[in-house]
């Protein structure tokens, strides 16, 4: 008997999960028929299905993958060969095997492919508990070393992501392979097959079957098997899937595959932290770490602590967000969803407080990625910057960008992460990364567009007018030094007052090369190619020297006279600390006869008692020392920090604590700046905030009798920006030598060093 394959039209096909179970039954009745011409025994053989035939999955052109299966003591003779050749002449591509019970039970504890791919067996034909007794032996042998082989699937699952990119926002995606693909949903259902974690059932069914569906539209285009969607094949799409257009089609796709990456990336988290913890008997009550006010950490992920209140914080999920960013933790989902719920909304303009979280997210690093997934997915990110809705999965017209336009302004802030020790303003950088390409998706330049949003989305962070016009023009301009260094001559005058003119301040010039070099960075590597950064650094150099040679020197800002206290005043106390509380924080004005030291004791009897510092002015009236320090820290109580601070200034008071180095990949910048005063000498310290870092700045400029006569301290996001105007005990400037030895301690201190370490290596 001839057997011919019936494959459903174009104008039958549905894409429908109906349909797909309509091609498998076709199918299954081919199969049968093919094993009962070859006469295949009742027992001891069974022919089954694997992979998607096996899960009765069949799109319009896929392959059927079939395993004749045998008993070990059974002999197929010729049925083998007689089941395959009308299978052949069928029409349909066959990938088939022959193994006996042994040999597929060894593969599947050997290989993890083959287990994840024998997990979705289903009978065809044959000695139904032939089938039965393999699917438990390997079902039983998956949940029972799958603590030992999650490392090598997730080893698997890593390299494809990183050979194929991500469905979501791979410039050409594959609906298999891609992250967030039909592979990770099969990967993801091995996972719940295995008991040691659950996902979201629901919610992965819809994306699967989503993406089944387009692959089944997707093979009724080409006419051909396959999984990638070439650029030509986006407005069939959309007729097929009855979508506006193939921009709403993308759109749609792309919306499935992040939201299967976004469970594949939870799932694994979590399967991950089970397989690490060996299961103990009873209860157990998770373990909380507290992070900061409001939030813990448990196994790995930011969750609340259980005591706060959100709708009395509006700042809870920044600050959950930036924690979780910044170490590299998860971000709750079940935590951010009740956060969207139930925090108010930000006041506008925003308070400094949730400016300074912002920036904190965005300058995490790699650790923003999976942070801004779960904000999207959770509808957080439309809470805090609506305006995000028109780049969300918009495809880049560009065939030089990777990734899509949201993805690449996510990557761009995470590769302007690694420059913030180059500007003097990292929040303006990380938020001008954030909205660089804010303006895209309009009918109109999108540097143009983005300019006339940023403004008002600047105004509601809370920023002032002087920034507002600073992110404006990074946004307008953002493309200027990469356009002009490629097509115009740098060395000519007209180039550099071009840009000059446009860019307006040495300021604006760092921040937008800065800027320049993480979007070409994010766009993909031909965009920063070695040729292109050395003509862009080199125009910006030479626009640099010309609005220098433009710079009108600056008088040092004056001081305020602060009253000194009466107590002070008649020698009954040392030092005076007055705190006024604050809506986020406090302010705390500290007097005290001024000498070599005073600070590096004031800024240790802070960080000691846990009291960030924002922004501090620092400056010498008369014989006093007088300091005013802005903190995060609203119950301060100035008895106790005096008392404190006899106890660090007597060597007594635990400093030693905040002598550790610090935690960051990126190496801190100490600049001496001989053009800022002509009466002391300058020293801009920029690194990674954490406490005690200006008690470890100030205690290697005290340790070598330098006295601090004003300084300017700033923490922006995630970084110290402080400047201190250094002199000589009783006399102005430092000398070459001794800046230079300044600036040298204050890195080794920075990187940890003792100061007997510091004296050495000097």
């Amino acid at each position: 008997m001839g057997l011919t394959r019936v494959r459903p039209t174009p104008q039958e096909a549905s894409m429908s999960a109906e349909q797909r179970a309509v091609r498998t039954e076709i199918a299954d009745d081919v199969c049968r028929a093919a094993y009962a011409q070859a006469s295949g025994p009742d027992t001891g053989v069974a022919l089954v299905a694997v992979g998607g035939y096996g899960r009765g999955e069949l799109a319009p052109y896929s392959d059927l993958d079939v395993v004749l299966v045998h008993d070990d003591d059974v002999q197929l003779g010729s049925v083998a060969s007689d089941v395959w050749y009308p299978l052949w002449d069928s029409g349909f591509k066959i990938d088939h095997a022959v193994r006996t019970f042994s040999q597929m039970i060894s593969a599947a504890d050997a290989d993890a492919r083959v287990a994840l791919g024998l997990l979705d067996i289903r009978h065809l034909a044959g000695d139904a508990n032939l089938t039965l007794r393999l699917r438990t032996t390997v079902l039983a042998g998956w949940r029972r070393t799958a603590r030992e082989r999650l490392g090598a699937v997730r080893s698997l699952v890593d390299k494809r992501h990183q050979a194929v990119g991500e469905l979501a926002h791979a410039s050409v995606p594959d609906l298999k392979e891609s992250a967030g693909g039909l592979r990770d949903a099969t990967v993801l259902r091995a996972l719940v097959a295995s008991w040691l974690v659950d996902v979201p059932h629901a919610d992965l069914e819809r994306g699967r079957r989503g993406l089944l569906d387009v692959r089944d539209h997707l093979h009724e285009i080409t006419g051909r098997a396959g999984d990638r969607v070439p650029p030509e094949a986006w407005t069939p799409l959309a007729e097929a899937l009855g979508l506006e257009d193939a921009e709403a089609a993308q759109r749609h796709v792309r919306m499935l595959g992040r939201r299967v990456a976004h469970l594949s990336r939870l799932t694994w988290h979590r399967a991950e932290a089970v397989s690490s913890v060996r299961p103990r008997r009873g209860g157990r009550r998770p373990q909380l770490t507290p992070l900061a006010p409001g939030v813990s950490e448990s196994a790995g992920e930011v969750v609340l602590d259980g005591r706060v209140a959100p709708a009395d914080d509006p700042l809870l999920l920044l600050r959950a967000a930036a924690e979780a960013a910044e170490r590299g933790l998860l971000l709750s989902p079940v935590s951010a969803a009740r956060l969207v719920a139930e925090c108010p909304p930000l006041p506008t303009p925003w308070p400094l407080g949730a400016r300074e979280l912002l920036v904190r997210l965005l300058a995490s690093g790699r650790g923003l990625l999976g942070v801004w997934e779960t904000l999207e997915e959770t509808g957080a990110i439309d809470q805090v910057l609506p305006e995000w809705e028109q780049i969300r999965l918009l495809p880049h017209a560009s065939a030089i960008h990777r990734f899509t336009v949201d993805r690449h302004v996510v990557e761009t802030c995470i590769e302007a992460s690694r420059l913030i020790r180059r500007v003097a303003r990292p929040d303006l950088l990380m938020v001008a990364a954030l909205l660089h390409d804010i303006g895209k998706g309009q009918t109109i330049d999108h540097s143009v567009a983005g300019e006339q949003v940023v403004g008002p989305v600047a105004a509601r962070m809370g920023f002032d007018a002087e920034d507002c016009a600073t992110l404006a023009t990074l946004v307008r301009w953002h493309l200027l030094l990469s356009e002009t260094a490629t097509t115009r001559d740098p060395d000519d005058p007209v180039t550099q007052e071009e840009v000059a003119a446009k860019v307006g301040s040495r300021l604006t010039l760092s921040l937008l090369a800065a800027l320049t070099e993480a979007d070409a960075l994010a766009a993909s590597v031909k965009a920063w190619s070695t040729w292109r950064a050395q003509l862009v650094q080199s125009l910006a150099a030479r626009v640099d020297r010309l609005l220098e040679a433009r710079t009108v020197p600056q008088p040092e800002v004056g001081t305020p006279e602060v009253a000194v206290p009466d107590e002070l005043a008649a020698g009954r106390t040392t030092v005076h600390f007055e705190v006024v509380p604050g809506a986020s924080g406090a302010t705390v004005t500290v007097v005290a006869p001024d000498r070599v030291g005073l600070l590096a004791d004031v800024s240790a009897v802070l960080a000691l008692q846990k009291a960030g510092v924002r922004r501090a002015r620092v400056w010498s009236q008369g014989e006093w020392g007088v300091s005013v320090w802005d903190v995060a820290h609203d119950s301060l109580d100035p008895a106790l920090l005096r008392r404190r601070f006899d106890l660090v200034a007597s060597g007594e008071g635990g400093v030693e604590r905040l002598r550790m180095p610090a935690d960051d990949t990126l190496e801190p910048s100490v600049q001496v700046r001989p053009e800022a005063s002509r009466r002391a000498t300058v020293l801009e310290v920029r690194a990674g905030d954490r406490p005690g870092l200006l008690h470890t700045v100030l205690s290697a400029v005290a340790a070598r009798g330098m006295t601090v006569r004003s300084a300017h301290v700033d923490t922006l996001g995630p970084q110290a920006v402080d400047v201190f105007y250094l002199c000589e005990l009783g006399a102005d400037a430092l000398g070459d030598e001794r800046a230079a030895e300044a600036a040298h301690a204050v890195r080794r201190a920075l990187a940890g060093g003792t100061d007997r370490e510091m004296e050495r290596a000097w």
